[in-house]
């Protein structure tokens, strides 16, 4: 394999949970709630799939629907998106919803996979190219920047930079181009096989991992240094 391309949310960042990220954003607020009442709303939220990366929401409105099926097309959809579901759930004030939505890009509301680093890291140390290529609606480049693994990052493909969103293979083309790399000769590592899998269609070979809390999936990633030789 010359090159290794990667999802990011579930493959090799997990954003926080559903009632971490909303005690960071009243924690900067001077709105309180009780233990109950918070646990509660986190539930909502949660259930409304209101935090991007971490559930889908249960059930996507109606009127949201057509919204969901291209919101990582741009970063303006991505927003409409994810602050539309989160505004089904009642919150202390309305400008919390978009408090919410600036909290989940924040680098302090994602946490690295214990072995990502360890996987990256020899990956540029084999000369293997390091691709991210990613369903999101804004840049995540400061996230890795902020937990020290920009460096073995070769090439960012960011569906909202390019206007179309994976399972589309120009996205996975795009990614291998700025590689330089034959698509057969190219992993794909996700965690959505319905969205990753279409790398595939280029030739790629595709490995999946689960898409778990960081503390339940300590080292899912290694078998990618066997599976690159």
């Amino acid at each position: 394999m010359a090159a290794v391309l990667f999802d990011f949310s579930g493959t090799l960042f997990r954003i926080e949970s559903t009632e971490s990220w909303l005690r960071a954003v009243l924690a900067r607020t001077p709105f309180t709630l009780d233990e109950p009442e918070l646990a509660a709303i986190a539930r909502e939220l949660e259930e409304a799939g209101a935090l991007a990366g971490g559930a889908d929401p249960t059930e996507v409105p109606e009127d949201l629907a057509g919204l969901w099926a291209v919101r990582d097309e741009s970063a303006e959809l991505h927003r409409a998106a994810y602050t539309g579901l989160s505004r089904r759930v009642p919150l202390p004030d309305p400008g919390l919803h978009d408090a919410l939505y600036d909290r989940h890009m924040s680098p302090a509301a994602w946490s690295p996979y214990p072995d990502a680093a360890e996987v990256l890291h020899t990956l540029r140390e084999r000369g293997i190219g390091v691709g991210v290529v990613s369903n999101i609606g804004w840049d995540l480049r400061p996230v890795f920047r902020e937990h020290g693994l920009d460096g073995y990052v070769d090439a960012y493909v960011l569906s909202y930079e390019h206007g179309v969103q994976k399972p589309d293979p120009r996205l996975f083309s795009v990614a291998c181009a700025a590689l330089g790399a034959d698509p057969r000769t190219v992993l794909m590592v996700g965690d959505n096989r319905a969205a990753d899998g279409g790398a595939a269609a280029l030739g790629c070979r595709v490995h999946f991992v689960d898409h778990r809390p960081v503390a339940e999936r300590p080292d899912a990633l290694l078998p990618v240094l066997d599976l690159v030789g």
